[in-house]
C-alpha cells in the first residue's frame, strides 16, 4: 500500500490519510507541509514549485519505500505537489500508519527531511515586493532553515 506521487492539483489531505492504516494500527499521522506568509522576514504571497519529474517520482518511491522498511510496515503515503501554490496551500502530504506512535513519527520524520535532502523538486518564492527568488538549498535539522525542495511551510 506504499503511495508516492508528484501531483500538479490540490492536495487532498482525506485522501492521502486514507490509503493508510489498518486495524493493527493504534496510531496514524497526518503531516501537511504549507504554503505560510512569509520567509526570512520577507512579505511572500506564494511559491513556485518545479521538478524534474522523470526523476523526482522514482526518488519520491524509493524515500517512501525507506520509510516503510524503518516503520515495518507498508502503510505509507506521501504527495508532493508542483506549480504555483498560493498561502495556505498543501505543498506536501505524507501519512503513515502503525501499531505505535513513535513508529509513525519517526517514518513521518524519515520522509519530509529524505525530501529536503533528495527529492529534485526547486522552490521559487515570491515576494510581497513583486520580486521573485529560487530559494537556497541548506542541510535540514537547521531550525528555520530554507530549503529547495520539500514542505513549503520552512
Amino acid at each position: 500500500m506504499i503511495h508516492a506521487e508528484l501531483v500538479h492539483e490540490t492536495i487532498d489531505p482525506a485522501d492521502v490519510l486514507a490509503r493508510v492504516g489498518a486495524a493493527e494500527d493504534g496510531a496514524v499521522l497526518l503531516f501537511l507541509g504549507t504554503v505560510r506568509n512569509h520567509a526570512d522576514g520577507e512579505s511572500v504571497d506564494g511559491i513556485t514549485y518545479e521538478a524534474y519529474e522523470r526523476m523526482a517520482s522514482p526518488v519520491l518511491a524509493e524515500i517512501a519505500n525507506e520509510a516503510a522498511v524503518r516503520l515495518g510496515t507498508d502503510r505509507v503515503a506521501v504527495v508532493h505537489r508542483v506549480g504555483e501554490l498560493a498561502i495556505g496551500d498543501v505543498s506536501v502530504a505524507i501519512a503513515v500508519s502503525s501499531p505505535h506512535r513513535g513508529q509513525a513519527y519517526d517514518a513521518s520524520r524519515y520522509v519530509i527531511e529524505e525530501i529536503k535532502k533528495r527529492l529534485p523538486v526547486w522552490k521559487r518564492e515570491h515576494y510581497g515586493d513583486g520580486r521573485s527568488e529560487w530559494v537556497e538549498g541548506v542541510s535540514p535539522g537547521r531550525e528555520g532553515a530554507a530549503s529547495t525542495a520539500g514542505e513549503g511551510a520552512r
